[in-house]
């Protein structure tokens, strides 16, 4: 068995009855190269997310923290980081903060985005999503934001997730 197929092993089913981002987070991300091994899984999870190779770095109740780093599959001609690329990101950050905010009896959706390319991306680029916290599964829309900085601190990018969520199928 590979490393690959060890990791498909702790993928938890996100219609389980608990709530598989939140357990997955606190389960790895304390031991060494855990925020590696989580990125990866969300990864497996939502394999076009994967594609970027970004890494989560916090998560808790109502805000994530994520980082992408400027390599060249992740830029456009004009030598910054893809407009793709960000939005990506953008998801990413706002999914991870709204699923490890959820109760275990929910689940959710991106309904729609927005997003306002403010500067060329260049250097690693840090998303952070402050969200809300959803107290039950009851259907409702939440707008998720999410800011990305360049190395200097400068947004690059703001994006608003329009999600819904609702209860887990049974």
């Amino acid at each position: 068995m590979g490393a690959l197929d060890t990791l498909k092993g702790l993928v938890p089913s996100i219609d389980g009855p608990s709530n598989a981002i939140r357990d997955a987070w606190d389960r790895v991300s304390g031991i060494p190269g855990g925020k590696r091994i989580f990125s990866a899984l969300v990864g497996m999870a939502a394999p076009y997310t994967g594609t970027i190779g970004a890494q989560v770095v916090e998560l808790r109740r109502g805000f994530a923290r994520v980082e992408l780093r400027d390599r060249r599959f992740v830029r456009n001609h004009l030598r910054s980081v893809h407009a793709v690329a960000l939005v990506n990101l953008a998801e990413l950050a706002g999914n991870v903060a709204l699923a490890y905010s959820m109760p275990d009896d929910a689940r959710f959706i991106v309904a729609g985005l927005s997003i306002e390319y403010i500067k060329k991306a260049r250097g690693t680029i840090v998303a952070t999503s402050e969200c809300p916290v959803p107290e039950s599964s009851e259907r409702q829309e939440f707008e998720v934001p999410v800011e990305m900085r360049d190395e200097s601190g400068d947004v690059v990018a703001r994006c608003t997730l329009r999600s819904l969520v609702g209860p887990k199928k049974r």
